[in-house]
């Protein structure tokens, strides 16, 4: 099974190397999570690799989605799309339907092996346009099945209720249909305030962590996952510290990557990294861009 990187920094290692290629991954997880800026950061990582990119918005207007991306420091976004690298596909306020059986077989013969990364966000929509549960396995199994068809695809999913263990109806059928599910977790600790936990649920043919893990939501770094447990900080550190890290290790990094990570640096704060070591966020940097 070939991987590819993910683009979030952090997972990889956790999924024995990546995500595997031509697979559905879907991940699950309430307002605010970080799921589309993770799937933001895994087409990113595919038009750094000169793949092309495919986002599918059944719910936020592609002027929205690409304000946040903006707003997370992926200024790139605009040049990917008047290059035509970049795909949007606004399915928002359509009638879901038609357009999985109608509309996207077109648009996936004229794609077809093209070795794109595609992202869907989210699929919720989708469950919610039907109550027959056979109905909503049909859709989301012919949208999975076909989008598969053009590369590798990355789903999210809106989680609903308070318990965060996926036993709502919405999750079954995603989860069942998928090659690998994510799921982030966001807590409400009384004395740490605001945790978020990462696990991956399953992984088809692949072997992959069974533990929860620290991650974050980082402006310009997007959602960095922590791998290593035992590694977990309760003491700030600073950005100006990363500087230097990021400078002995220029070398290893690839020029485009080193001058945009160098840009986000002086707008970070010591809490953004109260979840991850500095020495092990720039370890998942450089493992990210290794094969480049």
């Amino acid at each position: 099974m070939n991987k590819i990187k993910s683009g979030i920094y952090g997972l990889n290692s956790l999924l024995d190397g990546g995500i595997n290629e031509n697979s559905a991954t879907v991940v699950i997880g309430c307002s605010g999570a970080g799921k589309t800026t993770l799937a933001t950061q895994f087409i990113r990582r595919g038009l750094e690799m000169g793949q092309e990119g495919i986002f599918v918005s059944l719910d936020e207007n592609k002027e929205q989605i690409i304000r946040e991306a903006i707003q997370m420091g992926w200024k790139k976004i605009v040049d990917y799309i008047d290059e035509e690298k970049l795909v949007f596909i606004d399915a928002s306020g359509h009638e879901f339907s038609a357009f999985i059986k109608k509309e996207l077989p077109s648009f996936v013969a004229d794609w077809k092996g093209a070795n794109a990364r595609i992202s869907i966000d989210p699929l919720t929509p989708v469950m919610w346009s039907t109550t027959d549960r056979y109905e909503q396995r049909e859709l989301i199994g012919f949208m999975l099945k076909e989008t598969r068809k053009v590369g590798t695809v990355l789903a999210t999913l809106e989680e609903h209720g308070m318990t965060g263990n996926l036993s709502g109806n919405e999750t079954v059928i995603p989860m069942y249909l998928a090659d690998c599910v994510i799921h982030l977790k966001t807590l409400h600790a009384q004395d740490d305030g605001l945790q978020r936990r990462l696990k991956i649920m399953k992984c088809r043919s692949s072997r992959h962590s069974k533990m929860e893990h620290d991650y974050s939501i980082v402006k310009g770094l997007g959602v960095v996952v922590n791998p290593d447990n035992s590694s977990l900080v309760h003491t700030k550190e600073k950005p100006g510290e990363l500087q230097k890290m990021l400078e002995e290790s220029k070398v290893h990094i690839p020029s485009r990557v080193y001058q945009r990570l160098s840009d986000v640096l002086g707008e970070l704060r010591e809490d953004d990294f109260s979840a991850i070591k500095l020495e092990v966020l720039m370890q998942e940097i450089i493992a990210e861009y290794s094969d480049d």
